[in-house]
């Protein structure tokens, strides 16, 4: 993409986010990763006469897994997340999501918001008002259930016992102290208790497999009891699941993590064929998925951190919340959580 052209969404980006003068915006890299996203948005929170520079952390020496989960490159460094938390602002251009020191720079009040998906995908998928009160619609009917049930033609029955963990909600940026959002992005979720997810999901071939970044192209049968995946069955994409969460040695890998839907109709399921480069935010996003999560609840408050992490959105699947359906096959039932054109 054009910089002149990259620089001006995050301007649009910045200014959803509420950068005003007086305000410090802090742009986060590592290594030579992302260098046009930290010129233009230390250009555009210019233009909003914010104060900002850019910390360039060390290129990561080793990774525990596909995504580094929880490993910020901050962590031994006290002083660069003391200058953190003491921005208003953080454009993380490296995913600290589910680490130590995110916690603490959003505990600060700092604001953060990740960056990392290719520039065309965020410039067509820029966050909208509209769609954050659908997302915030969502957000309020799933904070009031007790259970959710999933279910599918393929064979997948499966409930969460709801009302342990907070409703989180992603729209796409970040105007409030101390949250923190996923550009682009546009779901809900929350966590099912710690060993209250009992059923069967069976994952069909379409469905997504994150961060493998690829799609399932045979069935897989997940036994789910009391939070923990017990058994994995299926062909190839069994296989590699089953090897990928065992590379952990780690047994929290097989806990139940966060779940929930996806709300933006602009979002394409077919989207890793078009940015295979991105972290998938665009298959966690489109509308009608529903996406549950193996691995760490910590982003929740939960005591899971574990370093292995799948995100698997969904097709076609149905979701109810309390004995109420929400999502029915993909197409969503409440006309308030629709876009314009679906009500």
């Amino acid at each position: 993409m054009d910089q002149n052209l990259f620089n001006e969404i995050c301007l649009r980006q910045l200014t959803l986010s509420g950068v005003r003068e007086g305000e410090t915006v802090v742009v986060l890299t590592r290594g030579a990763d992302r260098a046009e996203y930290a010129d233009a948005f230390l250009w555009a929170a210019q233009q909003l006469g914010a104060a900002t520079y850019h910390m360039r952390l060390p290129s990561p020496v080793s990774a525990s897994g596909a995504w580094a989960v929880g490993e910020s490159g901050l962590a031994g460094i006290p002083l660069a997340v003391e200058a953190l938390k003491s921005a208003d602002m953080v454009v993380d251009c490296t995913f600290l999501l589910f680490s130590k020191e995110q916690f603490a720079i959003q505990d600060a009040g700092t604001r953060i918001l990740t960056a990392v998906e290719p520039p065309e995908l965020l410039a067509r998928l820029m966050p909208t008002k509209e769609l954050r009160e659908r997302v915030e619609i969502g957000a309020e009917l799933l904070a009031k259930a007790q259970t959710m049930r999933i279910t599918s033609p393929h064979g997948t029955d499966v409930t969460y016992r709801l009302g342990v963990y907070p409703t989180l909600s992603e729209y796409g940026y970040t105007d409030q102290p101390g949250r923190w959002d996923h550009w682009p992005a546009a779901f809900v979720f929350t966590g099912g208790a710690d060993d209250g997810v009992d059923g069967r999901i069976v994952l069909a071939p379409g469905d997504v497999l994150l961060p493998f970044n690829q799609y399932v192209q045979t069935p897989v049968e997940l036994t789910i009891e009391q939070g923990f995946i017990r058994d994995i069955r299926g062909g190839l994409d069994a296989e590699l699941l089953k090897s990928y969460i065992e590379s952990f040695d780690d047994p929290r890998g097989y806990g139940m993590s966060h779940v929930g839907w996806g709300l933006d109709e602009r979002a394409h399921w077919h989207g890793l064929t078009q940015f295979p480069g991105g972290m998938g935010m665009e298959l966690r996003s489109f509308y009608g998925n529903v996406m549950f999560s193996i691995g760490p609840n910590n982003e929740l408050g939960g005591p899971n951190d574990t370093p292995c992490h799948f995100d698997i959105p969904m097709r076609g699947n149905s979701l109810y919340l309390d004995d109420e359906l929400i999502v029915d096959a993909g197409e969503l039932t409440v006309a308030d959580m629709r876009p314009a054109g679906r009500r």
